[in-house]
């Protein structure tokens, strides 16, 4: 899953509309070749209408990416969220997918198994950022040694908390908790101020829950899925830990509040409201909470997960359509190249464009790139900092000692087993989590069989 949704100053939800028409994705169309002799591209995720700034600087950057290479023309499509699960594979099958088409992380096996998915191994050479791209970003677009497709960004989860809170409740603010012995503590004492205050939430609906219960899994060491990605592995004493750990915090500490089957929209309105102390997320709340929930950027601070042993990353890319021709796979790759993959510059990296408009810079995302090119990236990122980047030094220090995990694979068919199991032992005070990971893990063994 994507943490938020799009990047900066978009963040607000809207139905995506899909039109699912050959003419108007118009992949491997005379071979890419418009009238005019120009090699057409159709790319997905530009910002719709409704965000304004951030489709100004895709029109505006897609316009000087044209004016700089006269032979592309690049058709444009809105949409949000950029990937639509309830339509995407349904574009798939359909074979009207774009020439160049967004993806998460954890669809890039999935395309390239269903035979969606043009092989750009031959010409990645051509893209000039690829070699400075992490390894194990690059490796999620590489099945069986074939390269298909390009990661654009990512995250990692952390801890979000309420750095006033914190004060108030008697605790050091610049000391979050490192364990979930710590963080079940913290919870208890915030919750002791009362006036409705929750010391900490989590998800339990709409496939989120099972999605956070995979970051916590992983921060105790654990995995959905063994190795060999076939069996679950979740009932395991990682998993049980998992849940005894909420079980305890909502009913014997009732440091989680009594409003459960909570969604991402829900727990973000506690937290800007001030009345919530901590829930997971990835480094992309922050500017939701405080540009659409009242919260301010002093107040909030970013942790590692607790646990210490692991965090959930996930993120994504773009991948191209099987019918694109050569040359719409070698436009498409100098497309990626100017618009996300050029530090300091383009729709992803001119920070100083983005601290013009008012957008959050200096937030600690993971970082895409190494070597000269990281270094540029964090430079200019560093020279247009506008939030107290001090409140997310915790998270920085800390993630270097934890091992990053993507998703599972199934991850959504996943996540909705586990979902069942989280909003149990929230919402009944008998839960037996025995018996939830037993059928938890039968049910994930199903979906693993079937594929």
């Amino acid at each position: 899953m994507r943490s938020t949704g799009f990047r900066r100053t978009f963040v607000t939800l809207m139905a995506s509309s899909v039109v699912l028409t050959a003419a108007a994705c118009g992949a491997g169309d005379d071979d890419g070749k418009a009238a005019d002799g120009k090699t057409r591209i159709t790319v997905n995720c530009e910002p719709p209408k409704s965000a304004k700034v951030d489709r100004s600087f895709f029109e505006a950057d897609t316009a000087a990416f044209e004016k700089a290479n006269p032979n592309i023309d690049v058709v444009t499509h809105d949409a949000f969220p950029c990937q639509d699960p309830k339509t995407f594979d349904a574009k798939l099958a359909g074979g009207q997918m774009e020439d160049v088409f967004y993806t998460y992380f954890t669809d890039a096996k999935h395309v390239v198994d269903v035979g969606q998915a043009a092989d750009i191994t031959p010409y990645v050479k051509e893209l000039k950022s690829y070699s400075t791209i992490q390894q194990q970003l690059r490796d999620i677009y590489t099945v069986d040694g074939k390269i298909y497709g390009v990661p654009r960004t990512g995250y990692s989860m952390g801890l979000i908390y309420n750095k006033a809170l914190f004060a108030k409740a008697g605790l050091d603010p610049d000391k979050p908790p490192a364990t979930w012995e710590e963080l079940r503590a913290d919870a208890k004492k915030i919750a002791a101020l009362g006036k409705g205050t929750v010391g900490y939430a989590d998800y339990s609906a709409q496939n989120q829950g099972g999605w956070h219960f995979t970051a916590e899994l992983y921060s105790q060491g654990g995995a959905v899925v063994g190795d060999d990605g076939k069996k679950a592995s979740v009932d395991t004493p990682e998993g049980r830990a998992v849940l005894q750990n909420l079980k305890d915090m909502r009913w014997k500490d009732e440091s989680m509040g009594s409003k459960q089957l909570l969604v991402i929209n829900d727990v973000q309105q506690m937290m800007g409201s001030g009345k919530l102390g901590m829930y997971l997320s990835a480094p992309d709340n922050i500017p939701i909470l405080v540009k659409e929930k009242g919260g301010n950027y002093k107040d909030l601070g970013l942790a590692p997960m607790p646990g210490g042993k692991g965090t959930l990353i996930g993120g994504d890319g773009y991948m191209f359509n099987k019918k694109d021709s050569p040359a719409q796979i070698r436009a498409g790759l100098k497309w990626l190249d100017a618009m996300f993959l050029t530090p300091g510059d383009g729709f992803l990296g001119d920070y100083a464009r983005a601290k013009k408009n008012d957008a959050p810079v200096g937030l600690p995302e993971p970082r895409l790139f190494t070597g000269a090119a990281d270094a540029k990236d964090q430079e200019v990122k560093k020279a247009n900092a506008n939030v107290p980047v001090e409140n997310y030094q915790a998270f920085l220090d800390g993630n270097q000692s934890l091992e990053m995990k993507i998703e599972p694979p199934q991850a959504q068919q996943i996540y909705s087993v586990l979902d069942g199991a989280v909003s149990a032992v929230l919402t009944k005070k008998d839960a037996d989590i025995d018996q939830l990971l037993k059928d938890a893990s039968g049910k994930i063994d199903s979906i693993l069989t079937r594929g």
